[in-house]
């Protein structure tokens, strides 16, 4: 809640990180700014678009200083639908050629908000994960590792982090039942999903949005990310119920304790009602829905055969952005029809999931619209050509390791992933030709320290409202998972640097 509306004086207000919309906003002047600072040249192009290396020249940015003034006034329009003219490489909306914007991912994001909103309206999600706790309430490790394994699988496949909110008040009295105490419900909450976040392997608003941006298929590198998933969750379970094992051993070691009352909270564990057949047909159909979305965009024969550029098998999709748009707006039908919404309440959920999700819409929007502020003014060609001598000759799994280790600071300045992944990769994936490594890995490594970050950073809401929810405490929080961080950024540098080296 707002502190103003309960009458709190301004004057002690303490800081607050702004928002990714405002930080966006503000990278928008001062890149725009910068422009006429930095020197404009290109690269020439190989037929895939792609800049080849070593060929770097000055080049003059066309406009004087009220066309770029046009330029920054325009930046979020031409970041939804500008199109880039194909014989001067400018962008603009009512010029001819190939679609710039982010209009295709835009429009993705609010149909995977208009599908999730639909599912949780049935409440069946909800319910199920509630049904798998409750069975599973006297078996302690055998519990905590099918809820973290459940978040993170929901968490790898469609980002499931703010939803996980919604699930303290049953998991912190079932975890106090077992003799656990709240940190071993914080950890199995955060840590369970956040873990799926860094190792998405289909995850729309990370290495969805990635993809697009790096001009690369959701499919291309899902198999490292999947390597990934399963090592870094097993990884993250053991922790937690080694942590677990320890506090129910000696309740004196837990880091933090038991408040009073703890005991009668968790007596207040009561089981929550069967699952109904509407429900198990719509956790089904959530199911199947992201099982063919995985099939529609996996590169079958370049995955089975190992080669890059083996020609695609007859029954390939090879789905892109627009086609899952339209998968997930009609799944979303599909599922309030099982669940029986009702033509009134369906159409009023679809209609708010999307509102629901125009934020990070709106992110990726203003985040493309820097991209073309630096396009039309010709310096992105001039960044790229200030780090290609520190790529050139640089071990292929060295350069990996260097793209999760430098996007970890941006990581904390952009809170938004959609719009770090839209502001980084039109750098960072043409670094990746030049180190000759394939773009996936770049995809990869960007999203693992994206993921990494938001596990323990105060500017997420994931974490801050998950400790002030289980009453623990951010400080104690940090003392609890500091050292998995350390465990699971070795195991990220050396999944993305054995990616890097073997593609």
């Amino acid at each position: 809640m707002d502190r103003d509306a309960e009458g709190e004086p301004e004057g002690r207000r303490g800081f607050v990180f702004p928002s990714a919309l405002t930080v966006l906003a503000v990278v928008t002047v001062a890149v725009w700014i910068l422009a006429f600072v930095v020197p404009s040249g290109v690269y020439k192009r190989n037929a895939d678009g792609n800049p080849i290396q070593g060929t770097y020249h000055r080049e003059s940015a066309p406009g004087d200083f009220t066309h770029r003034l046009g330029e920054l006034f325009l930046s979020p329009v031409n970041g939804l639908y500008g199109v880039r003219d194909a014989a001067t490489g400018q962008v603009a909306p009512d010029a001819s050629g190939a679609l710039y914007g982010s209009a295709g991912v835009f429009l993705f994001v609010l149909a995977i908000g208009a599908f999730i909103t639909v599912v949780f309206a049935t409440g069946a999600l909800d319910r199920g994960i509630e049904r798998l706790a409750h069975r599973l309430r006297a078996r302690g490790a055998l519990l905590i590792a099918a809820v973290m394994t459940v978040f993170s699988l929901l968490g790898t496949v469609e980002g499931f982090a703010e939803e996980t909110l919604g699930f303290y008040g049953l998991i912190v009295p079932l975890m106090l039942a077992l003799g656990y105490d709240r940190m071993v419900a914080t950890g199995t909450i955060i840590l369970g999903a956040g873990v799926g976040v860094l190792a998405s392997t289909v995850n729309p608003f990370a290495t969805g949005v990635a993809s697009s941006a790096a001009d690369v298929s959701l499919g291309d590198g899902i198999m490292l990310r999947f390597a990934m998933w399963v090592v870094l969750t097993a990884v993250t379970i053991g922790y937690v119920v080694r942590y677990a094992h320890r506090v129910r051993a000696d309740p004196g070691r837990s880091l933090v304790g038991f408040r009073p009352g703890d005991r009668e909270l968790a007596a207040e564990a009561v089981e929550p009602p069967e699952l109904t057949g509407l429900h198990k047909a719509v956790l089904a159909a959530v199911a199947l829905v992201f099982a063919f979305m995985i099939f529609s965009v996996i590169p079958w024969a370049s995955a089975l055969t190992g080669d890059a550029d083996a020609t695609p098998y007859p029954w390939e999709l090879g789905w892109s952005f627009a086609q899952l748009a339209a998968l997930f707006i009609a799944a979303a039908v599909l599922i309030g029809l099982v669940a029986r919404l009702g033509e009134q309440r369906l159409s009023a959920t679809i209609v708010q999931g999307a509102a629901d999700f125009i934020a990070p819409a709106l992110v990726i929007v203003l985040a493309r619209g820097i991209t073309v502020i630096m396009n039309n003014s010709k310096i992105i060609d001039t960044v790229l050509h200030s780090i290609e001598g520190a790529v050139s000759g640089t071990p292929a799994a060295l350069f990996g390791v260097m793209v999760y280790v430098v996007n970890l600071p941006l990581a904390f300045l952009i809170p938004s992933t959609s719009g770090h992944a839209t502001l980084a990769m039109p750098i960072l994936a043409p670094l990746a030709d030049f180190a000759d490594v394939s773009r996936a890995v770049v995809v990869t490594a960007w999203q693992a320290a994206s993921g990494w970050m938001n596990l323990w950073v105060p500017t997420t809401a994931v974490v801050m409202g998950g400790v002030a929810l289980a009453k623990v405490g951010y400080d104690k929080y940090l003392r609890f998972v500091w050292p998995l961080l350390v465990i699971l950024a070795v195991l990220i540098c050396g999944f993305v640097a054995l990616g890097a080296a073997v593609t």
